[in-house]
């Protein structure tokens, strides 16, 4: 789950992080109200959206940049109803875009020089990394690639926390010196408070800046949280924008079924998210196209099945169904009970293979066979992902 920029901005304040003043709108009143609460002079308006390179995106109705100077409050005025209520094209949106329901005003910040700082999970050795980088501004990714020198790694030991000897490290690696220093041993500290208690996957500050004064300020902010930890950060919940996340994917979450929409045309319900890589990659490798990521779980009961149904079928790009199912804990027959169940109520009109594995197999494809249905049973995971290619064509 995601959160907007101005909602982790609040977040990192309320854990000491250094953030410029800023407010946020959401309607043409809103914007009078956010800007009645900063200062005069220079502004910088940004539009919410839940994608990158926003700065330099474009508008539905062609009006450049989704982040913009302004040198007052008439002009942020002016700029944040061009952005109210239009459609941001970026990089990250696709060309459909994104429309923007909220915008955000902040104080200009003298910017001395821009860094890179963010905290996420190293998949490699299992715990929390810092990654820090004088680079800021621009894409780390191209950093990693085109000057690695220039990244700093840290790996945090997660029963000790962040040490003050690696936030040294990173503020040397950075070359600050004598306060900002302290500022970065703070800075670290806050910002790893909100990584471990909000079940964080990334916290990311790009950029990290440098005022005219020395001071050290979160200029840009993006959090990730863990889903799966959701449950126990009801106030992150509730920060939740469904806006900006496809409905499917919203439906989906309310049968506790991960989905997430792809661009083919051969949707998968499978239970086990390596079981899901595995079928998308084979239909690809069979020549066809996934059109989704569908893990019912592993105790998927008919009516979470029959929702999995009416998700994947509501793409009017679906052009057949590969169910895939290996019967471990769950049976098979109790399995294709539930396929059979909810094909009966859902009006399925694709082609429909089914692949099942495990406990009782032999049971469930009989229950299959005997349904009346038009459904196709395979034999192993790739004579399924054959038969639905060749189906859809």
């Amino acid at each position: 789950m995601n959160i907007h920029e101005y909602q982790a901005k609040e977040l990192f304040a309320k854990h000491g992080l250094a953030v410029a003043p800023g407010a946020a709108a959401s309607t043409s009143e809103g914007i009078h109200e956010a800007l009645a609460q900063l200062p005069d002079g220079e502004l910088v308006v940004k539009a919410q959206i839940h994608a990158g390179g926003r700065g330099k995106g474009t508008f539905s109705d062609g009006f450049q940049g989704g982040v913009k100077l302004a040198a007052n409050k008439q002009e942020a005025k002016e700029l944040a109803e061009k952005m109210l209520g239009n459609t941001l094209v970026t990089k990250q949106t696709g060309s459909e875009g994104k429309q923007v329901n909220t915008v955000y005003f902040t104080e200009a910040s003298s910017i001395s020089k821009e860094y890179y700082l963010a905290i996420l999970m190293d998949r490699a050795t299992s715990q929390p990394v810092i990654i820090a980088s004088t680079e800021g501004g621009v894409d780390i990714e191209t950093v990693a690639e085109e000057t690695p020198e220039k990244i700093i790694k840290i790996n945090i030991d997660p029963l000790l926390g962040v040490q003050p000897y690696q936030a040294r490290q990173v503020a040397f690696g950075l070359d600050f010196d004598g306060d900002q220093v302290k500022q970065m041993i703070k800075l670290l500290g806050g910002l790893y408070d909100v990584f471990w208690e909000k079940d964080c996957s990334m916290v990311e500050i790009n950029p990290l800046i440098t005022t005219g004064e020395g001071n050290i300020l979160c200029l840009d902010a993006k959090v990730n949280f863990d889903s799966n930890a959701l449950y126990r950060q009801k106030d992150i919940l509730e920060l939740r924008d469904l806006t900006e996340e496809d409905p499917k994917e919203v439906e989906a979450s309310k049968y506790d079924l991960n989905y997430i929409a792809l661009d083919g045309n051969i949707a998968c319900m499978v239970n086990g998210a390596g079981l899901a890589m595995a079928t998308m990659d084979i239909i690809k490798h069979f020549g066809g196209s996934p059109a989704n990521f569908l893990d019912v779980g592993g105790g998927a009961k008919e009516e979470q099945v029959t929702a999995a149904f009416e998700i994947i079928l509501s793409d009017p790009a679906v052009k057949g169904v590969l169910v895939n199912i290996f019967g471990g804990i769950m049976q098979c027959d109790v399995i294709a009970k539930g396929i059979v169940a909810a094909a009966r109520n859902v009006n399925i009109e694709v082609p429909l293979v089914v692949r099942l594995e495990g406990t009782n197999v032999e049971a469930g494809k009989q229950i299959l066979a005997e349904s009346g249905l038009a459904i196709t049973s395979a034999d192993s995971l790739s004579d399924a992902a054959q038969k639905i290619v060749n189906e859809v064509g």
